[in-house]
């Protein structure tokens, strides 16, 4: 057989875990899921680990770095915000839609002080599928042309747009988180007014284009927390 027709082997399936290492694994995530939403992405990994009943090593045996630990726990998260995108873009109700989403998005936020991090600087390469990504904008896009289409969502804004309501609302939940966690939803509500068509005003700024809003996201000061010991 010749080189040029010779094929690759084929990959070897992942071993599986053994029971107790697989144990281990699944109460650091638990271990994780609650500490991050509570203190966010910068909580103690010593702390995890205390919590779960393993020493650090074998967290890091599981979780060479702390972005690791991060991309388990934000795939479920950024999974719920495709599923609430979706029923949102399929909704008939166009404004109620929009409304849907946005106010789903901001629920992820405020119950999970990780993904209010993570959502408000930009996201690890490697934190959600370059196809998940992907699809969160077309469905984002989707959302917009239905209200618009219908003329309840004014037809200067753009989905670019929704980094303001993102920004705006980490800052908003973190101030009050201990003080009046829901406060979050009046400010929500009075941003959705803004958006509506019969409210609009001419606007004396253009929007920011896309690769604006990833400029700015990187420029977020959260995310050199976020990062500092991945």
């Amino acid at each position: 057989m010749s080189p040029r027709s010779a094929l690759p082997a084929p990959e070897a399936p992942a071993k599986p875990l053994r029971r107790d290492a697989q144990r281990n694994r699944d109460a650091i995530v638990a271990a994780a899921r609650d500490a991050f939403a509570v203190e966010g992405v910068g909580a103690s990994l010593e702390g995890v680990a205390r919590q779960a009943g393993v020493a650090i090593g074998t967290l890091y045996r599981h979780f060479p770095t702390r972005l690791a630990l991060v991309e388990e726990l934000f795939a479920a998260k950024f999974t719920d915000l495709l599923d609430a995108a979706e029923e949102a873009a399929a909704m008939d109700d166009a404004w109620q839609g929009f409304c849907h989403y946005l106010e789903r998005f901001a629920e992820l936020q405020a119950c999970d002080r990780a993904f209010n991090d993570l959502v408000s600087s930009k996201l690890p390469t490697h934190a959600v599928s370059c196809q998940s990504v992907e699809r969160a904008k077309e469905l984002a896009d989707q959302i917009f042309h239905n209200a618009q289409q219908q003329g309840v969502l004014r037809d200067d804004v753009v989905p670019e747009d929704l980094a303001f309501v993102m920004w705006s609302q980490a800052g908003i939940i973190q101030a009050t988180r201990t003080v009046a966690p829901n406060a979050w939803r009046r400010h929500l509500h009075l941003m959705l007014d803004a958006f509506r068509a019969q409210c609009a005003h001419e606007l004396p700024e253009p929007p920011l284009t896309r690769r604006q809003v990833d400029e700015s996201l990187t420029a977020f000061e959260c995310r050199e927390d976020a990062c500092a010991e991945c």
